[in-house]
């Protein structure tokens, strides 16, 4: 193997998936660099990989990525793989990547599945632009529905009603698709409004919300003074530039929409 970091894309679910260019890095470099050891483990036994490897996960990157650069820096060659997935995406793996880059050293991609984009296609949401945002942040909703396009999260099981509830207050007029066990047997996508959703038994497995992009209609005066009613407790002009942007109309009409209601 020519030395270097090989980022090495595995299955999501399904081992079908693992392509041969993968099997014959991961059996060839001289080291493996994984989020966690003993799940890679499972996946080196299925595939006879033999390969000696080492954990490098956020925990502790700090530490073993300048070992791991150091090594290539001296004729090794070093693959890096996440539990499941593209490393980086929503797992380790940047770091090392930069830090091979700062050092101008040769890095390669081996490309697998990615939970996010397979979601995205399985939603038949548009995808001409979009935005990953990670793992969901209520937090962040608010800011995030100011992106008017596809929208991608990861979630747990565990939240994910709690998830679909913050959805339906703050973008009760977007669809929602919950993607869940991506390539498995129970693989299935499960799409309608917010509030339609809170209904439905909670979702088991690896999930992936979809959200599609706002509708670009305006909307109706009743639907407006709601969405004022929801928003209104937020200051003047953070509330102001959320309900131009949720119900499609301009900053000036929205202060109005606002002022009137403080006057009532």
């Amino acid at each position: 193997m020519q030395s270097g970091l090989y980022i090495v894309g595995t299955p999501i679910g399904n081992l079908s998936d693992m392509s041969a260019r993968a099997i014959d890095v991961l059996r060839n470099v001289d080291l493996i660099a994984a989020e966690d050891t003993r799940v890679f483990g499972k996946l080196a036994s299925h595939f006879d990989i033999k390969t000696p490897r080492v954990s490098c996960h956020e925990h502790n990157e700090r530490d073993v990525v300048p070992e791991l650069i150091e090594k290539i820096a001296a004729g090794a060659s070093v693959a890096a793989v996440s539990d499941a997935g593209m490393p980086g995406i929503s797992d380790p793996g940047f770091r090392l990547v930069r830090a091979a880059r700062d050092a101008n050293l040769p890095v390669f991609v081996v490309p697998g599945p990615v939970a996010a984009i397979s979601a995205l296609v399985l939603s038949g949401f548009p995808t001409d632009r979009f935005t990953f945002c990670g793992f969901f942040d209520e937090k962040k909703l608010r800011d995030d529905n100011k992106i008017r396009h596809t929208i991608i999260y990861y979630e747990s099981p565990n939240r994910i009603m709690t998830t679909i509830s913050a959805l339906a207050r703050v973008m009760p007029e977007r669809k929602v698709a919950i993607v869940r066990e991506i390539t498995k047997i129970h693989e299935e996508a499960i799409i309608g409004y917010p509030a339609d959703l809170l209904n439905i038994v909670p979702p088991r497995g690896e999930i992936v919300i979809v959200v599609a992009p706002a509708p670009e209609h305006k909307m109706s005066d009743s639907e407006i003074t709601e969405l004022v009613n929801d928003i209104s407790a937020s200051s003047m002009k953070s509330a102001a530039a959320d309900l131009a942007a949720r119900a499609g109309i301009s900053k000036k009409e929205a202060y109005k929409r606002l002022l009137n209601k403080e006057d009532k």
